[in-house]
């Protein structure tokens, strides 16, 4: 009986175990849009640098810093810490702030903080009227709202085809991510972050074996 009950510990156990959590992956390898086609930014909108930012082609988390952004920096380096610097390498990846104009000297003294610790080419912090940030928020169709200072704690995923990403099963609905809270960046955060990121390197190992299909039909 003792035999019998670690042979099952030791083979079927993690088998049983495995796929289970197989079943898991696969049940969430979809991240379901919570709101279809965000407008890109204005092209009035620009950069530190004075250049446009686009939402097209791009993974994108997207925040709003306020008129307070240098006094809830802490939030910008936990999403630094926690998110940026595991993955900023990803050539398709940009993290985007929107900030109130007026608020350019405040957000290169955070540039100059994160840059000792961060490679900080794929952050850009873009510049608008107040109430064009309002208008703009207002097409993410959120049940969130900004602020009184036109800023909020959370962040939001935004694909490449511009749908904003998230959860909608009531039980857990999330359509963004506390930047105040380290533990919903490293758990929430970065498990729908990484679908994501599986959905769109899938799609490039199938649309890279497509093309090698067609070459070789081509030479044949």
């Amino acid at each position: 009986m003792k035999k019998n009950l670690v042979l099952f510990v030791l083979f079927v156990l993690p088998i049983v175990a495995y796929l289970f959590f197989a079943s898991g992956i696969n049940s969430f390898s979809k991240l379901p849009t919570v709101t279809a086609k965000v407008p890109d930014f204005p092209a009035s909108w620009k950069a530190l640098d004075g250049k446009p930012v686009s939402l097209d082609k791009k993974i994108t988390v997207l925040g709003f810093g306020g008129k307070k952004v240098l006094e809830n920096r802490g939030n910008i380096f936990n999403l630094n810490q926690k998110i940026y610097q595991r993955y900023h390498e990803f050539k398709d990846l940009q993290f985007v702030t929107i900030c109130p104009e007026g608020t350019q000297q405040d957000v290169q003294a955070i540039v100059k903080a994160i840059g000792a610790i961060s490679d900080t080419r794929h952050w850009s912090f873009v510049f608008a009227k107040e109430d064009e940030i309002n208008a703009y928020f207002q097409t993410l169709k959120l049940k969130g709202k900004l602020n009184d200072d036109l800023g909020t704690d959370h962040v939001y995923i935004i694909d490449k085809e511009r749908n904003l990403r998230g959860r909608k099963d009531p039980k857990e609905y999330k359509e963004g991510y506390s930047t105040f809270h380290p533990s919903e960046l490293s758990n929430e955060m970065l498990d729908d972050f990484k679908i994501i990121l599986y959905e769109y390197r899938a799609a490039l190992k199938k649309n890279n074996s497509y093309l090698r299909n067609q070459k070789r039909n081509v030479e044949e």
